[in-house]
């Protein structure tokens, strides 16, 4: 306050509004806007003021305020939409109708609105416990390793599977695409070299995962963790 009331002081002394607003460092519009409030308002003008925001976001009348929270109490089932609504064929013309974000805003403001609940744990989907192989060709474990850039420069995708009791790896070829008609005749080698296993287990990526794939490999019911073999 001191600073302006000088500022002012210097203007009413005669000096030039340029030179007073270099001296003290502001630009000519902010040095304007001091004067013009000084001369409309004289020294209370002066005096700092407050920064709290002339309006609030979602505020309303308290009139209307007041009718948003009646109606809810009244209508416990009504929502924000619905109570606009009414507003709207309330007081049409007659004030401004708040938006239904607002309206909203106001019901949860006063404790009004229902937070939604949490999905009960026993409603979650479980999952089904791996099953472990005992004796050879029990379990096979299918996966691709990844993508790795050969010499010349092209791709290749290591088709990986092994058996889980005897941990041996039965399959380790290097495929230049994961499609399926490569893994089919990676898998039929396979069978004719070691037979049939119980079932084969893999994850969810391509091309085990697709509805299709690999002649409905995993065409089995979504809780088995394991695909059956038998279906190739």
């Amino acid at each position: 306050m001191d600073e302006r009331v000088r500022f002012v002081g210097r203007l009413l002394e005669g000096d030039s509004m340029s030179g007073v607003c270099r001296e003290f460092g502001i630009s000519r519009k902010t040095g304007y806007k001091i004067w013009d409030r000084y001369r409309q308002e004289g020294m209370d003008a002066l005096c700092d003021r407050s920064r709290r925001p002339v309006r609030y976001a979602n505020q309303l009348p308290a009139q209307i305020e007041r009718l948003i929270v009646e109606t809810k109490r009244d209508k416990p089932h009504w929502g924000a939409r619905k109570i606009r609504e009414l507003l709207v064929r309330r007081l049409a013309g007659d004030v401004r109708i708040p938006a239904k974000s607002t309206v909203h805003a106001v019901l949860d403001r006063h404790g009004l609105v229902s937070r939604a609940r949490k999905r009960q744990a026993a409603n979650r989907a479980l999952g089904t416990q791996l099953s472990q192989a005992v004796l050879p060709n029990d379990l096979w474990c299918a996966d691709f390793k990844g993508e790795f850039k050969t010499g010349d420069g092209r791709y290749c995708y290591p088709l990986t599977v092994t058996d889980q009791a005897s941990r041996m790896i039965l399959c380790c070829e290097a495929l230049e695409s994961t499609r399926e008609q490569p893994v089919i005749e990676a898998f039929v080698q396979l069978f004719r070299e070691r037979g049939l296993p119980a079932a084969i287990r893999s994850d969810n990526g391509l091309p085990f995962a697709s509805p299709n794939g690999l002649y409905n490999l995993s065409g089995v019911p979504p809780v088995s963790p394991d695909m059956s073999a038998s279906l190739i």
